[in-house]
This record gives C-alpha cells, structure tokens and sequence, in this order.
C-alpha cells in the first residue's frame, strides 16, 4: 500500500510539472512578443503601426494594415471554403457513409492532416495558380496587369480551405458521435425525417464541439506560413478584387525576418504581437458564445 501510495504521489508531481511547464511556456512566449513588440510600436507610433499603409523597411515606414486585412481576406475565404464542406463531411461520415467506403475515406482525410505545408504550397503553386490564372482569363478575358497571374487572395483561400479540412472533419464527427443516440431516436419517433433529426437535433446538441473545430480551425488558417508564402503573391498593398496578390502577416514576418535588424526587426516582432492578439480575441469571442449558449 506504501508503494502504491508514493507512485500516485510521483505521477501527481509529474503531472503539476509537466502542468506548469506548459503554462511556463505560454508566459515566456507571451513576455518575449509583447517585451520587444511594445516597444517597436511605441517607437513607430500605434495609430501609424496599426492603420498605415505603406511597408517600406529602408525608409522606417512600418505600416501593417495591408498585412492585417490580407490575413482577413484569406482567413474569411478559407472559412467560406473549408466549414461547410468540413461540417457536411463529417455529417457523411457519421450517418450516411457506407461502412465499405467509411476506412478509405478516413484515412485519407486523416491523411491530409500529415502533409506538409511546403508540399501543399507546390501543390498550389503547380497546379492551383495556373488553373485559377487561365479560369479567370478564360472568363473575364481581363489581362494580367488586371488580376494577376494567379498568385492571388482566392487561390490561397482554396488551398487554406484544403487545409483546414482534416481539423473541422476530425473534431466535428467526434463531436457528433458524442451526441447520445436518444436525441436521434426522440426525434424520428416524434416523425422527424432522418435529415431534420440530424440538421435540427443532433448537430445542435453537437454545437460546442463544432464551434471548436471551426476554431481551430480558423486558427490553423490565419497562423499558416508557407503554403501562403508560395502562392499569395505576397505584395503588401490594399486590394479591393480577390484575384489580386497580398500579403498576410505570418508571411511578412517568415520573408523578412532573416535579414532584418534594428526597428526593423523589432516591428516584425510587433506584427508577431498583433497576430497574437487577434488568436486571443478569437479564443475570447468563442468562450463568451459558449458561456452565452449555456445560460439559454
């Protein structure tokens, strides 16, 4: 019994430890951003940081908006792309599929989670911006001082889309699956079809593991760097037409940061911060819907 009493006692340690050593690693991450980032943006000025337009590093003009909204629109597009097509699989996946084809299927979209980022962007870069640069000309007969050569807003929100699917299938059939099968039952009893007893009782009680897929969703959009890079254009410039080239900000920071020095490393640190933020705001704003739909 003393034995068994001291190893409960050691793996209690080694859970607190291993415990601290995660909330130990947020802080330091958190202290190191917001240390060097502050500073550069008092340095710069936070109006001109935040809202300027111009990104010009040899003449100390460090503007981010382009960045910020470029992040956006991607962001927002992927979102568009990947959700309902994620949700709507995962619906398939848990009511509908045939148990033939159930295993092919999850594996390979278990599969699209352990490809590489490089290797979606060479996906992208060979086959995506071409398609989407001859589709656009075919169709608008516009020239490419028009809209590019492909590299652009709607060929990276395709592809971040892709990527984004293996999170939002996964967690969104976990969290179906979750869902006791007396909801179901309840609902055709009460002459619920199987497609209203799945669309208007099942998902609905599957609402907070949904919401987290999108979550994360989104966060592995907005925080992705190199597939991005390959095929965003990367042009740091306000765009009002999706088949344009922009910038987002993980991508200004990965293409400038081996070479910068001084402020300009510093703003690059600050650019860091403000993608922090706009995660933390996300993760808030999800919590708060999440405290709201228990009080209903």
């Amino acid at each position: 019994m003393k034995s068994k009493a001291w190893t409960e006692k050691f793996m209690q340690v080694i859970f607190a430890v291993a415990a601290c050593a995660s909330v130990l690693a947020v802080a330091l991450i958190c202290i190191f951003l917001f240390a060097n980032g502050i500073s550069a943006i008092s340095k710069i000025g936070f109006g001109k940081f935040l809202t300027g337009e111009l990104w010009r590093p040899k003449n100390d003009i460090y503007g981010i908006f382009p960045m910020i909204v470029g992040s956006l629109y991607v962001t927002a597009g992927a979102i568009i792309i990947g959700v309902p097509i994620g949700i709507l699989t995962a619906v398939f996946m848990a009511f509908y599929c045939p148990k033939a084809i159930y295993r092919p299927l999850k594996m390979a979209t278990e599969l699209l989670a352990g490809i590489p980022s490089v290797v979606y962007g060479f996906f992208g870069l060979v086959v995506m911006v071409p398609f989407v640069r001859d589709a656009a000309n075919a169709l608008f007969y516009l020239s490419i001082d028009v809209f590019g050569n492909g590299n652009c807003v709607f060929t990276a929100s395709i592809l971040l889309g892709i990527m984004i699917l293996p999170t939002i299938i996964g967690l969104t059939e976990s969290a179906l699956r979750a869902v006791p099968t007396q909801y179901y039952e309840g609902a055709v009893a009460l002459g619920g079809t199987h497609e209203r007893a799945i669309f208007t009782v099942v998902l609905p009680a599957a609402k907070s593991g949904v919401v987290a897929a999108i979550v994360l969703g989104i966060g592995r959009a907005i925080g992705e760097t190199m597939a991005v890079i390959m095929i965003a254009g990367n042009q740091p410039r306000l765009v009002n037409n999706i088949l344009l080239g922009v910038r987002t900000l993980t991508g200004n920071i990965v293409i400038e940061m081996g070479y910068a020095t001084g402020l300009h490393r510093e703003a690059l640190i600050a650019t860091g911060v403000v993608l922090f933020v706009f995660i933390l705001i996300i993760n808030f704003s999800v919590a708060l819907l999440k405290r709201r739909g228990e009080h209903e």
